[in-house]
């Protein structure tokens, strides 16, 4: 019974990282023994649990159902389980995370500001600068990033759902300007533009429809470093912005936003807590870690 709760708590990590590498990374152990493990409980179950080619890794019909049955158990038992083996080691210190104002404010506020209320002795330092930091060079202890920003040999989990974007200017700005109906059309309107930090290009759009993707070099009156001001010039008339819809889903739902090209945008990997697996962790980032690992268990598909 042991051998098979540790073969399925692996098999959930390959599925999850959809990569035997990854998973051996994440795991600390060989990648050999972690594609045992998985063979040995597809024997078990008697039914293909994964498919495999040699570019990428993905779930059988049978291996969405156990997944899927897996993910509350199992995340349940690790919270658990860090609590007990923390009794005698009450976690204290300071966290550092590298972060975004968007993915700070819809997936790791709840857990963080638990976590300071649980645990007295724990500080977290949350920086919010848009540019990609060197998590390593400036001694933080982990990054939130877009899974496309996550290098390829840092630990990364999954935090969140799936990150859509949105073109929104206000009513009255679509009213003046006309609406667009294609990407191309933007050449015609006002397009606040982000730069994350002073030495980057400015943040060209990408747009993507029908298996076509195409990207979009806009420009307009404003040039911003942050999205929360973009938004409001786009609230104020000042023309379109293109931020992630959770940050502006209450506006759209309200009227104060109107969004354009919908089907343009379609949703893309979200946000991943990575850090490097060399590192030693102490007591306090594993809570974090672990922590923010449960809560994401808890999402909906």
């Amino acid at each position: 019974m042991r051998e098979e709760l540790s073969d399925l708590a692996l098999f959930m990590t390959v599925a999850e990282f959809r990569s035997f590498t990854r998973a051996a990374a994440q795991l600390g152990m060989s990648q050999s023994a972690v594609s045992h493990a998985v063979r040995r409980l597809e024997s078990s179950v008697g039914i293909k649990l994964l498919n495999r080619t040699s570019r990428r890794v993905s779930t059988t019909d049978a291996g969405e159902k156990l997944l899927a049955a897996l993910r509350p158990g199992l995340g349940m038992i690790s919270a658990r389980i860090e609590e007990l083996r923390l009794l005698g080691d009450v976690p204290r210190g300071l966290v550092r995370i590298a972060t975004s104002k968007p993915a700070l404010r819809t997936i790791l506020w709840p857990t963080l500001s638990a976590i300071v209320r649980d645990y007295p002795e724990i500080q977290i330092e949350l920086n919010l600068e848009s540019r990609l930091t060197d998590l390593a060079e400036d001694r933080f202890d982990a990054g939130v990033r877009l899974r496309e920003f996550v290098s390829p040999d840092m630990v990364a989990i999954k935090l969140g759902p799936p990150v859509r974007l949105a073109a929104v200017a206000s009513p009255a700005y679509f009213q003046e300007r006309g609406t667009p109906q294609h990407p191309d059309d933007l050449d015609k309107h006002a397009c606040l533009v982000l730069r994350f930090h002073a030495h980057a290009p400015t943040y060209d759009w990408e747009f993507e429809k029908d298996g076509g993707a195409l990207v979009k070099k806009v420009s307009g009156p404003f040039i911003f470093s942050e999205s929360d001001i973009c938004i409001e010039a786009a609230k104020a008339g000042h023309g379109i912005a293109f931020v992630t819809e959770a940050e502006v889903k209450d506006d759209i739902d309200s009227g104060a936003l109107r969004r354009v090209l919908a089907d343009w945008c379609p949703p893309f990997d979200g946000f991943y807590l990575c850090y490097s697996g060399r590192r030693n962790i102490s007591s306090a980032f594993r809570l974090v870690i672990d922590r923010l690992r449960h809560a994401a268990a808890q999402l909906p598909e």
